[in-house]
């Protein structure tokens, strides 16, 4: 079925009658390879999530798909080994949306790396990670280090290290996993609550599933119920009263975006803060982003902000090894705050809580995973799936293969892999160029749609005339047409967020935009004025939140 709320009452009708192996609660990136691992191996499975897809934590990530070398500091050798694998599996099954970026690591006389443990740690990271010859780490000596980036500050600069981590669009990353599962056979809506979980004979056997579209509920069945919602699984347990031993603890990170004028950085940093603490500051699309802050989070989960004293540490945090910049809080054009949902260890600050996933199976039956990392998203998954069927194969005695997400292409990955997608690239972009679009329109789509392209670029090609009656500009047209009959967009935040990153990375582009695109979205969908009204409010408000930090955090 097409993946387009035009379709919303279809796609719930056929959720209904379907007799579901599983339901996954949640839209984030798990849950997304939660869905394509099951589809691949013969269930039947839906998704429902209360916002939109990848709305909460797998939206707001400092956008890397990256090994975790600070966990070789925490001993945690498995971890290490595990996603670094997983990098480059990420990596070849979608390389539009995911590719390698050097970072520089510098260390400085006092700081928390030096040359020598940089040297073996980044070693052994090479080793553990499986890391391919041509991307191995390498090491600087200060002239080179400051030569690659002379922003650094040059005082006590002892050299750096240098590897390779992947840089993503952590939400298109989601809607592409997402998109193969439903193209494989899953149903996903989006702006679907579950308000309560249904029971036999103490058993969970379904959810009730309010729709926050039409304010409608219904009851969804399913044999097997997981719980991947992210910063809301412990809501969910509390209904599920299995909320008991391991708990969730709530950590906010927010990144600070810049004009790439204002600050010219020229290659990724990995670097040290005042308190010792590791940031990241990477070059994307003409703006340099920077991040993050690790703090204790017990305000509204579906909306952190980011406060003073969080933007005034990352600005610290840049003076301290980008002394000639001279940024200030003026020089903010955009920013985002996220939710990392930790399992709960007694006595470790929140920096040193381990990130790894944790899988939960209640009396009743419920499965709940929390904990892990986007980069490890697809073995999450396969761990979830190896466990329902399991429980399937010893309860129906049905039998299902095992994993087949390893070399499956992502929604837009069909391009050959990573050597593929360059012939793919330099193929498209003079395809661009003969519909009349810049080199630099066509690049953006072809890494944000992939193989997916050609829908768009025929959009644009063919449909002009009807992009200037609707008073939009015909790129903004064709991407808007394929979000909502492609994308299951329904709200302007859908388009201007997860769709295309540009709340972030192009904050006047949304400005400029943003009526022509919320009035086309609302004869498409046949809102009513209210509804127009909320949804802008709604844009605004985020526009509005992006460059105003609040003064402290709201319980």
């Amino acid at each position: 079925m097409q993946f387009t709320n035009l379709l919303r009452s279809e796609i719930k009708e056929t959720i209904n009658k379907e007799s579901l192996d599983l339901l996954v609660i949640g839209g984030g990136i798990t849950s997304a390879g939660i869905a394509l691992d099951a589809i691949t191996r013969g269930l039947k499975v839906a998704v429902v999530e209360m916002q939109d897809f990848a709305a909460g934590t797998s939206s707001r990530s400092t956008k890397l798909v990256h090994g975790g070398l600070r966990y070789l500091k925490q001993f945690e050798i498995g971890v290490v080994a595990e996603v670094g694998k997983e990098r480059a599996i990420v990596y070849e099954n979608g390389p539009h949306v995911t590719t390698p970026e050097w970072m520089m690591l510098p260390f400085y006389k006092g700081g928390t790396f030096g040359p020598f443990t940089t040297n073996i740690g980044l070693r052994v990271y090479d080793l553990l990670a499986g890391v391919k010859k041509s991307e191995r780490r390498k090491m600087f000596k200060p002239e080179v280090a400051l030569g690659r980036e002379p922003l650094l500050k040059q005082e006590g600069i002892k050299g750096a290290g240098y590897y390779v981590e992947y840089k993503t669009d952590d939400a298109r990353l989601t809607l592409e996993v997402m998109k193969k599962a439903v193209e494989e056979g899953a149903y996903a809506l989006n702006y679907m609550k579950v308000s309560d979980l249904v029971y036999e004979n103490s058993k969970v056997v379904g959810v009730k599933a309010e729709d926050l579209v039409d304010g409608s509920v219904q009851e969804i069945r399913a044999k097997k119920i997981v719980n991947a919602a992210g910063p809301w699984v412990d809501t969910l347990r509390e209904i599920d009263k299995s909320k008991k031993g391991k708990t969730l603890k709530l950590t906010k990170g927010i990144h600070l975006v810049f004009d790439g004028k204002r600050f010219p950085l020229k290659q990724a940093i990995y670097f040290d803060t005042p308190d010792r603490r590791m940031v990241f500051a990477i070059p994307r699309e003409g703006k340099t982003y920077v991040g993050t802050t690790d703090t204790v989070y017990k305000g509204d989960i579906a909306h952190p902000k980011m406060t003073v004293q969080d933007r005034d540490y990352v600005l610290n945090a840049i003076d301290f090894i980008f002394p000639k910049v001279k940024i200030t809080a003026e020089d903010v054009e955009s920013s985002w705050a996220g939710l990392r949902p930790l399992i709960h260890e007694d006595g470790k600050s929140p920096s040193e809580i381990s990130r790894k996933d944790e899988i939960f199976v209640s009396n009743s039956g419920l499965i709940s995973i929390a904990g892990g990392k986007l980069t490890g998203y697809r073995k999450m998954a396969e761990s979830i799936v190896d466990l329902v069927t399991k429980q399937l194969h010893e309860e129906d005695g049905n039998s299902f293969p095992k994993k087949q997400t390893k070399n499956l292409p992502i929604s837009g990955g069909d391009v050959g892999g990573s050597e593929g997608f360059k012939t793919f690239l330099i193929n498209k972009m003079n395809t661009g160029k003969k519909i009349g679009l810049s080199e630099e329109e066509a690049k953006k789509l072809i890494y944000r749609y992939g193989s997916n392209v050609d829908i768009v670029f025929n959009t644009y090609r063919d449909d002009k005339v009807k992009a200037k009656e609707e008073k939009l500009d015909p790129v903004v047209y064709a991407s808007l047409r394929y979000a909502i009959d492609h994308e299951l967009a329904y709200k302007p935040v859908d388009f201007f967020i997860r769709r295309t990153g540009a709340i972030f990375f192009d904050i006047d582009w949304v400005r400029e935009h943003k009526d022509s695109v919320t009035q086309f979205m609302k004869k498409e969908f046949n809102w009513t004025d209210e509804q127009e009204e909320d949804y802008k409010q709604e844009l605004e408000q985020l526009i509005y939140e992006a460059t105003h930090p609040v003064e402290k955090e709201e319980f």
